[in-house]
């Protein structure tokens, strides 16, 4: 089976180039061509390039495109660790006790509804509009999918290995770090990849708190100055980075379940 999946790698490889390449050919055509969409409902690839080179140059919106990237992703990333840092054990928590499970999952089915921008008014009142305010509403996106997939993972652990640890003597530790963590890596990881997707998500609704830097002030400033060329830009530099940080996170994954390779 390994020897097929690694023969049929170089053709999704080849099929996800070949439809890139024909979603930019139809960009080319639709904007720059036929002229079909004009310069106010979509960039074409001059208007992007010219909005780049503004980026990397002088700059938009009080930055260069480094300084914005810099600020964005320091927002995403505090924002995802606090969420790991406090869902994952709560997911633990509701996993392994009944009692736990049923206190919290009520809370959850009457907040999970309320999206993180309707939070945004609230957020304001209680922390201003400071740093703090943006990485609260980034981390209301992203705890839920840890929270679930942690709870999920430690439910599909068999009980028969948790009964058999205890028949030998092993401890609450042992059992946790040795049978119930290992055993619900996966998931977990799986709830921290929708995260780090929701964090980038939301990222823009987040920067709407008196953000002075970052890619949603970028889309914000040339949504005001209809700059169609400016919001494409950011809004690749948002797709890319969450594509990247994706990547690292199932290295990250790759790394910590050797078993699973």
């Amino acid at each position: 089976m390994r020897g097929k999946d690694s023969t049929a790698e170089p053709g999704r490889w080849l099929l996800g180039s070949g439809a890139v390449a024909a979603l930019v050919l139809a960009w080319f055509v639709t904007t720059d061509w036929l002229a079909i969409l004009g310069p106010l409902q979509f960039p074409s690839p001059a208007d992007t390039y010219d909005s780049l080179a503004q980026l990397f140059g002088r700059g938009y919106a009080d930055g260069t495109l480094a300084e914005h990237v810099l600020a964005s992703v320091q927002l995403v990333l505090a924002g995802f660790v606090v969420a790991a840092l406090t869902g994952v054990p709560l997911g633990l928590l509701m996993g392994l006790s009944r009692t736990a499970h049923y206190f919290f999952n009520s809370i959850f089915q009457i907040l999970r509804p309320i999206a993180p921008i309707a939070w945004i008014p609230l957020t304001i009142l209680w922390f201003g509009l400071g740093t703090t305010a943006k990485i609260f509403v980034i981390w209301l996106a992203a705890f839920s999918p840890v929270v679930i997939n942690t709870q999920t993972g430690v439910r599909s652990i068999e009980p028969v290995l948790i009964a058999a640890a205890k028949s030998h003597g092993a401890s609450s530790w042992e059992i946790l770090f040795d049978i119930v963590i290992p055993g619900a890596l996966p998931t977990i990881f799986t709830g921290l990849r929708i995260s780090l997707q929701a964090c980038w998500m939301v990222l823009v609704a987040a920067e709407l708190v008196g953000s002075f830097a970052g890619l949603g002030h970028i889309l914000i400033i040339a949504t005001r100055d209809l700059n169609p060329g400016m919001i494409f830009v950011a809004m690749v530099s948002v797709a890319m980075l969450g594509v990247f940080f994706t990547a690292i996170l199932s290295l990250i994954e790759w790394q910590v379940t050797p078993w699973r390779r």
